[in-house]
């Protein structure tokens, strides 16, 4: 049947699955030919997963094929078998350096297509045949072929070993088990694989699981970098009609509100790229695990399958990702309220409040602020030198030591009017405001209240007893904003530690001795700087920021 001079070999009409010559042959949709026999067992394996792939183009199958004999190809098969196709094997037959070798070959070897684990030895197809017609040796249990048999010997009994000590974690024979492992827990190796197998099949259910996770979080960080840039050119839009307002006088500012706007844009996309690429590499690196999970997953030598699992089983500790948070597009928004501001403050514009516009740039953070820390060496990363405004403070409080001191007096102090003094309570704020990461601690002498509040506070008010400032009170271990007080747990203590994420809106207060223990944590908006403020109740009390620096 075959057209003459078209070469045909033995391997052009095998299974690559027995390696043997196709018998009742199939055609799959991706045009590869196999056993029907051979690909259902084949198939019969990829049940629990509900797809169907082809062994030799990994094509899947949904839901799984009609099986349909190749009439064609079965009569080829049939009267190339007639014709001598299974003659003297060509030399690409002929075991070589890296194959496996037929051990019952004598003189020049065949490869070997099968090794069977009960005989411990691997046969050539010629050879082979007595396992697929001898009713005892069709029981025996057939590999793909295997270098090492050998290793399936016990080397204290010369015995196949069969059998599993969890005790020891080792493969062991059955005169083992009744020997050095007389009082182990052992198990078949059959049974330990069906074990194993199972939890490699969860572990391989955790990384696609994982991969799904990161395949989210690119998605987010995608997302993120679209809006960071509209939020950016949006922002950049209203500031240069703001800045055209502002004419010659401000034109200077403007180029310098872009270019930090810039600047910080390229960061933040910058950092979100940095940690998009590396969940891709972490995708592409639990993709290369999950292909090595289903590679050990079809290894049919059960010794094998033990010797290889523990090496590949474990799982490296995954990125992080739960510190992902996408905020709404707010990231500049602070940056045009202060342009906005600036519009209407132009002689202050060129002096100290021109900070407010740097500031609210450098404040956009995409990804989730930075976790709090956790020691106090941490916090002091972020620590600030605090100093008292003299103008808002009670005229009975004494401000010393450069203003980080204050102590309330029973006479006033030579302040002059001013309209941020505070007039009923003995309240003082301080000179900067706090925005970002911002920690600094107080020394306290009697009872003294430690707050924030922004810098439009009623000075008439107390601090805690409205909307714009909230108040701890050690002593008495509460805390108080809009005149609502929530009780405090933890010890009282002299120094209290204070740690503002200003963008996250997080305010949370410490204990400060030897160890450092949370007293309590607002989260909020806060809609702008804050201040640091303290309150007094009796003469002689003071209060001090400590130099952490």
């Amino acid at each position: 049947m075959a057209q003459k001079g078209v070469p045909l070999d033995r391997e052009t009409f095998s299974c690559s699955i027995c390696l043997d010559l196709l018998k009742d042959p199939v055609t799959l949709l991706c045009g590869h030919n196999y056993c029907m026999e051979c690909i259902k067992v084949h198939w019969d394996g990829q049940e629990w997963k509900g797809v169907y792939s082809c062994p030799q183009c990994r094509q899947d199958f949904i839901p799984r094929p009609v099986l349909v004999k190749n009439t064609m190809l079965a009569a080829l098969v049939e009267e190339l078998k007639k014709t001598g196709l299974q003659a003297a094997p060509a030399d690409h037959c002929y075991a070589g350096p890296e194959d496996v070798a037929c051990d019952v070959c004598t003189g020049r070897k065949l490869k070997a297509v099968k090794s069977c684990l009960v005989c411990l030895a691997s046969y050539c197809e010629k050879h082979l045949q007595p396992h697929y017609d001898v009713a005892p040796l069709k029981k025996h249990k057939l590999v793909n072929p295997s270098k090492k048999l050998q290793e399936n010997i016990c080397s204290l009994h010369d015995e196949v070993m069969k059998m599993f000590c969890r005790t020891d974690r080792q493969i062991i024979c059955y005169l083992c088990s009744v020997d050095e492992h007389k009082d182990h827990d052992t198990v078949s190796a059959a049974a330990e694989r069906t074990e194993r197998q199972r939890e490699l099949e969860g572990s391989r259910g955790n990384v696609q699981q994982k991969i799904q996770d990161r395949q989210k979080d690119v998605k987010l960080l995608q997302q993120e970098v679209e809006d960071i840039n509209q939020s950016a050119e949006k922002t950049l839009e209203g500031n240069e009609k703001l800045f055209t307002q502002l004419m010659s006088l401000l034109k200077k500012r403007s180029r310098d509100v872009k270019q930090e706007v810039r600047s910080q844009q390229e960061t933040q996309v910058s950092r979100v790229k940095e940690l998009q690429e590396k969940l891709e590499q972490e995708i592409a690196e639990l993709k290369r695990k999950d292909a090595e999970l289903e590679q050990l997953s079809h290894t049919e030598d059960h010794n094998e399958f033990l010797h290889n699992y523990p090496s590949v089983s474990a799982l490296s500790e995954p990125t992080d990702s739960s510190s992902i948070h996408i905020r709404p597009l707010t990231y500049f928004q602070d940056v045009t309220a202060a342009v906005s501001e600036v519009r209407d403050k132009l002689q202050q514009v060129l002096g100290e409040e021109w900070k407010k516009i740097s500031v609210s740039v450098n404040e956009v953070d995409v990804l989730l602020s930075q976790p709090e820390p956790k020691t106090r060496a941490g916090f002091l990363r972020y620590s600030q030198e605090i100093t008292l405004d003299p103008n808002t403070a009670y005229r009975q409080m004494l401000l010393s030591d450069e203003n980080r001191k204050v102590t309330l007096m029973d006479h006033d102090q030579s302040y002059s009017d001013h309209p941020d003094r505070f007039s009923i309570y003995c309240q003082v704020l301080s000179r900067e405001s706090l925005t970002g990461h911002c920690y600094f601690e107080v020394e306290m002498r009697g009872r003294v209240l430690v707050a924030v509040a922004y810098k439009n506070i009623n000075r008439q008010s107390r601090f805690g007893r409205n909307n714009k400032s909230w108040s701890l009170d050690c002593p008495n271990n509460s805390l108080w904003y809009n005149n609502i007080e929530t009780p405090v747990s933890g010890p009282p203590s002299s120094r209290v530690g204070v740690y503002l994420d200003h963008s996250a809106g997080t305010l949370s207060f410490y204990s400060v001795s030897e160890t450092m223990t949370l007293l309590h944590r607002v989260q909020t908006t806060f809609t702008q700087p804050l201040h640091v403020g303290l309150w007094s109740a009796f003469v002689g009390n003071s209060a001090e920021f400590c130099k952490l620096k």
